[in-house]
């Protein structure tokens, strides 16, 4: 058993462009607005489906039912979904001002909790995130300033660059500003409540669905000014938390690392350069986010400088 590979799927958003053509040399749909690729995904309503391969054409879903222990594991359950979804973000304009609720408030709200850590793999001169609350912003008054229109007076804002990263946990309010491309590993749900937009309308004219008491009941309003994790040269650990760990590295040509069959299942987020995988002599796609199945080997060389991003512990 080998690498597993996905067909991506793209979804069209108000927020999005053509990055994903531009920075992964990807081919996007035609006079399509693109502001997200699923990468891997395990849903009811959205299944990944293997690019090549012995195993072409068959669904995430299809693959857990009958080979979840060569995979996940001998204790994997085949018929619990895959943890983890992967995405890119192609973010040419604001996202909303949203939150993901805490597992303690999703099932009041008959939602999923939602971590997820966030790579800016690309960013403009001026790009910037917004996470989090501005200190002393209380739940009272960032209520008045939602009527009043001026939440923005009320987050955290602050700039980025290529290689920086924050870890996103269920309960804190954020906005993506535009600029930004991203790589977001996180929790397979699909639960986002939007508190603030901006004024903005959606695709078709109107004014995108608030979700504002559900916001309200989710955000972590003692969550002040969190700072995001600077790039580092080599190897970084970007996230480490109950639901996953993604580690960083940065190579030069020659550079190597071994991921042994038979501990884990882990997930490779290739974000820049040439890097080979000798086990079964396969060159990673720029972009490309592949599944270490538990019983495959793995060696990964590379063939010039390159970033590659490792997600274990899931």
């Amino acid at each position: 058993m080998h690498l597993l590979h996905f067909n991506p799927m793209y979804k069209e958003r108000v927020w999005g462009g053509c990055g994903l053509a531009k920075h992964l040399d990807r081919s996007l749909p035609d006079g399509k607005v693109i502001g997200e690729s699923w990468e891997i995904v395990d849903r009811e309503d959205a299944q990944s489906v293997v690019k090549g391969g012995p195993f072409a054409g068959m669904s995430l879903r299809e693959l857990l039912v009958e080979n979840a222990p060569a995979i996940l594991g001998p204790k994997a359950d085949g018929s619990r979904p895959f943890p983890i979804l992967v995405k890119w973000l192609d973010c040419q304009e604001r996202l909303s001002l949203q939150v993901h609720p805490p597992a303690r408030v999703a099932l009041d709200l008959g939602g999923e909790p939602k971590t997820e850590c966030w790579y800016i793999a690309h960013a403009s001169p001026e790009a910037s995130l917004i996470v989090g609350l501005k200190k002393s912003v209380t739940r009272e008054g960032f209520e008045v300033a939602l009527r009043d229109h001026t939440a923005e007076a009320c987050v955290h804002r602050f700039p980025v660059e290529s290689g920086d990263s924050i870890l996103v946990e269920s309960g804190r309010l954020h906005a993506i500003d535009g600029g930004n491309m991203i790589l977001e590993i996180q929790q397979n749900s699909d639960t986002t409540y939007r508190v603030y937009d901006w004024g903005r309308l959606g695709l078709d004219g109107r004014s995108r669905q608030l979700h504002i008491d559900a916001s309200l009941k989710s955000i972590d309003f003692e969550d002040f000014e969190p700072a995001p994790l600077r790039r580092q040269a080599g190897e970084q650990t970007l996230a480490d938390c109950s639901e996953f760990r993604i580690r960083k590295f940065e190579w030069a040509a020659g550079d190597a690392l071994d991921l042994p069959a038979g501990r884990e299942a882990r997930l490779l987020h290739l974000v820049s350069g040439e890097v080979q995988e000798k086990t079964s002599d396969t060159m990673l796609e720029i972009g490309g986010n592949y599944l270490q199945p538990y019983q495959a080997e793995c060696r990964l060389v590379a063939k010039s400088s390159a970033v590659l991003l490792v997600t274990d512990r899931f």
